[in-house]
């Protein structure tokens, strides 16, 4: 009998974190099941996979070579789960959305609104400096600009607690009761930002709505991202 593919997944979780503890970690179980799904694997086989140094596991030349066809198993499996997601015909379900740490809080500002045009989508969104694996379905849809943006947060942290001045995105700051803005927008510094999304999920009804509503949403709100517009309340304390 071929060996299962949950045994595989943990041979390749452990072939590549290199020890039990992140890899029981990473794919959610006992660090006593880790080890003794790999010795079952192993017997089955007839063949030693890893071998065992004092600081963490290494494949030997057989597990090289079965860690290439599970990498390859691995690759049909996530596709044919994005595929089957594509296969819904309803407006329906979850949509996880990962962003910086700076855009995902401007975008938890406006997710009540985005909810009352998509009631019968749930959102999940993340706050993260490192970039989501759309082929792992980590996330649906990606923000980012081309650096990760954990920056603006120490700059504006900083400002907040009297530490200096910034050059801060105007849509971190503006909205800010603590911090006031200085001069005019600076022409030379801007980020552009991206929606990600991988090819076999872009036509999936629940991606596309939201998708859609995000442009609406970036396209309203561009004055205010560029800094073109100021709050009522921000004006008031500038006069």
């Amino acid at each position: 009998m071929p060996p299962s593919w949950d045994d595989l997944r943990i041979f390749l979780s452990l072939a590549r974190e290199g020890t039990l503890t992140t890899a029981a970690k990473a794919l959610g179980v006992s660090h006593p099941t880790v080890a003794r799904r790999v010795q079952a694997l192993e017997k089955q086989i007839g063949a030693r996979l890893f071998e065992r140094l004092p600081d963490r596991f290494v494949p030997t030349p057989a597990g090289e070579e079965l860690l290439a066809d599970t990498e390859a198993m691995e690759k049909a499996a996530l596709s044919i789960n994005r595929r089957s997601a594509g296969l819904s015909d309803t407006v329906s379900g979850v949509v996880r959305l990962s962003a910086g740490e700076a855009m995902a809080a401007w975008l938890a500002r406006h997710l009540p609104e985005m909810r009352k045009g998509l009631t019968q989508i749930e959102f999940e969104l993340t706050a993260s400096h490192t970039l989501a694996n759309l082929s792992r379905r980590e996330a649906d849809l990606l923000i980012r600009e081309q650096v990760p943006d954990l920056h603006w947060l120490v700059l504006h942290e900083g400002c907040r607690a009297g530490a200096g001045l910034a050059v801060l995105p105007c849509y971190l700051g503006d909205p800010d009761p603590q911090l006031q803005r200085l001069g005019d927008v600076l022409p030379e510094v801007f980020a552009d930002q991206w929606l990600l999304v991988h090819r076999d999920l872009r036509a999936l009804p629940r991606v596309r709505a939201v998708m859609d509503a995000m442009i609406v949403l970036f396209q309203r709100e561009r004055p205010a991202l560029e800094g073109a517009t100021v709050p009522a309340t921000r004006r008031e304390k500038r006069t």
